[in-house]
């Protein structure tokens, strides 16, 4: 016999054994999946997964394909919510029901989505505010920049990607300068979006003696469980009374496009007033769940000076929440619409209750149109996105990809009185796994503001024709089906 035949079966029956194993565990693990009764596309892709790359699926899936919100593993972060919000909601749930409490009768036709929000969410109707549609990187990270060297209490920040690059350093030594000044600034960054920025751009904040804190760092034993949660808000506090939310990153390729992408088109909201107050909460709960500190202090909350009238409702969903509230949102704003539907986004990958809404609507007669990427910076994404073009053109809905470079803004506008501009894309994970934030605005210059520079994006569009999508090389086909299997697990 020779020496490889006798190694070969020397191992066989550890192999035999080995396989048995995975085997029963892959269905022991496969039946949990399935007990979960999760979204059926992810359910697939995850039994799929697991007998398709032995061992390695399984790897896989417990890093990132538990159910957290099922398991209530992070249940509201380790805290309760402010004693003070949930007595303003419950007040709030009363006032409602006054008719003068919302007089505008445009406002009222959404009044539905006000109280599904406040009740699955717990988000304040705020009316005292002032906004700003900001477009793109040099005017968002003007406006930023200038706010945060105006601050004179507090700073608090908290985004997904910060780069150890030009507009980083920039950003940091405005922080270190407030800092040095006797402002309190407060830093959390996301460990994974963030895993570029180095020791020493930390360090420096930290010698200046800013607070910084990552989210969720992925180390052992938590990369075996956490690492598909991740924090994906971007967000900023200056002196509890001036906020930014939307979707951009603390990155130069946000001012100056990368090597593939020379522009990236982005939008950010800033407000000003009761609706700051919002923010603030949804930093101080993150806080608390990265540090262990509790900070409920009035100074965080203090009264606006601000008049006008524009209703702003902050909504926050993750891991931590009980519902999936920016999904139901999207899902009330979009059965309602009646007159039209715009919709920017960077990945559209939807569950089936947002795609079956969409294709409901525009059968119905109600405009939908929706800007996507011609480029993007996942091809997974992409592909994943483009294999829903065929179904959403069939139900008539007009499909756009924006040819100028990327776009990033996560938009939509209904019926000229309803928009939410915000960190959640149009997405599986957006939806269930990520930490995310918007701003649902009941307003309508800020709707119009903001329906203006859709058309204005739509020259720069290119329109998918349905004869010439269904055109397309089978192989680009296959892509997108493949994408689309896999991309709710990513």
């Amino acid at each position: 016999m020779s020496e490889v035949a006798f190694f070969a079966d020397f191992w066989r029956p550890f192999l035999i054994i080995i396989n048995f194993i995975y085997i029963i565990t892959a269905i022991i693990v496969s039946i949990s999946v399935i007990m979960d009764n999760r979204n059926p596309a992810k359910t697939i892709s995850w039994i799929i997964i697991l007998f398709l790359l032995p061992f390695i699926g399984l790897i896989i899936y417990f890093m990132v394909g538990q159910n957290y919100r099922k398991q209530k593993i992070f249940t509201r972060k380790g805290m309760e919510d402010f004693n003070r919000i949930q007595s303003l909601r419950e007040k709030q749930l009363i006032e409602i029901k006054e008719d003068d409490f919302i007089e505008d009768e445009n406002i009222r036709k959404k009044l539905h989505i006000i109280k599904l929000l406040l009740k699955n969410n717990k988000a304040l109707l705020t009316r005292k505010n002032k906004t700003e549609i900001l477009n793109n990187g040099s005017r968002i990270f003007g406006s930023i920049k200038s706010a945060l060297k105006n601050a004179k209490d507090h700073i608090h920040i908290e985004f997904y990607i910060i780069e150890d690059d030009r507009i980083g350093n920039e950003i940091k030594d405005i922080l270190i300068e407030k800092a040095n000044e006797g402002v309190k600034v407060r830093l959390i960054y996301d460990d994974v979006g963030s895993w570029k920025l180095s020791g020493r751009f930390i360090d420096s904040l930290r010698r200046a003696g800013v607070e910084v804190n990552p989210f969720m760092p992925v180390k052992f034993p938590f990369l075996a469980n956490r690492l598909n949660y991740r924090n994906h808000r971007k967000i900023i506090i200056i002196d509890g009374k001036t906020g930014f939310v939307g979707g951009i990153n603390i990155a130069d390729r946000y001012l100056y496009g990368d090597r593939k992408i020379k522009f990236w088109r982005d939008t950010h909201l800033k407000i000003e007033g009761e609706a700051v107050s919002s923010l603030q909460a949804v930093f101080l709960i993150d806080w608390h769940f990265v540090c262990g500190r509790l900070l409920d202090e009035y100074r965080y909350f203090p009264k606006t000076a601000i008049r006008k009238s524009n209703f702003v409702q902050i909504i926050s969903s993750g891991p931590d929440s009980d519902w999936a509230s920016i999904m139901q949102s999207f899902f009330s704003a979009i059965t309602t619409a009646r007159e039209y539907i715009y919709i920017t986004v960077p990945y559209f990958i939807p569950n089936e209750s947002i795609l079956t809404a969409l294709k409901t609507v525009s059968l119905s007669g109600t405009e939908v149109s929706i800007i996507l990427p011609a480029k993007s910076d996942s091809w997974l994404a992409y592909y994943g996105t483009m294999s829903y073009v065929e179904e959403l053109l069939e139900a008539g809905i007009n499909v756009y990809t924006y040819q100028k470079g990327f776009v990033h803004s996560k938009l939509i506008m209904v019926d000229d009185i309803f928009s939410s501009v915000g960190t959640a894309n149009m997405d599986i994970r957006s939806f269930d796994d990520n930490f995310e934030v918007n701003a649902l605005i009941y307003d309508e210059d800020t709707t119009a503001m903001l329906k203006k520079h859709f058309l204005e994006d739509l020259r720069e569009c290119k329109k998918i024709s349905p004869e010439e999508y269904m055109k397309r090389p089978l192989s680009r086909k296959f892509f997108e089906s493949v994408a689309r299997l896999f991309s709710p697990l990513l």
